[in-house]
């Protein structure tokens, strides 16, 4: 059975930083791309960071980039999603996924259960 369990979210300040993690299990990681999106209360899911399955390639929305950075652990199976200078916009719940074919479009296969992050002014 495959689980992508998040977690790091909280509640910060604008301009402060925030990490979150995403654990797989349950398939092989190394063949993973993977990804994360986030969703605000009444907006459609918005699809930020992925990470190719070797980790050699990365993408990033136009909203997160230059501030987002995403990674991987294989030894972990582990993806992250470094977050800094947070802004009230950034809040939303955060979810990783999992695809194994296409990177981008990203079209995920297995979604986690989100992490909330709640940014104040």
């Amino acid at each position: 059975q495959v689980q992508l369990v998040e977690s790091g979210g909280g509640l910060v300040q604008a301009g402060d930083s925030l990490r979150l993690s995403c654990a797989a299990s349950g398939l092989t990681f190394s063949r993973y791309h993977m990804g994360w999106f986030r969703q605000a209360p009444g907006k459609e899911r918005e699809f930020i960071a992925a990470i190719k399955s070797s980790g050699g390639s990365t993408y990033y929305a136009d909203s997160v980039r230059g501030r987002f950075t995403v990674s991987r652990d294989s030894a972990q199976n582990t993806v992250y999603l470094q977050m800094n200078s947070l802004k009230p916009e950034d809040t939303a719940v955060y979810y990783c996924a999992a695809n194994r074919v296409v990177f981008i479009p990203f079209q995920d296969d297995y979604r986690g259960q989100g992490t909330q992050v709640t940014v104040s002014s």
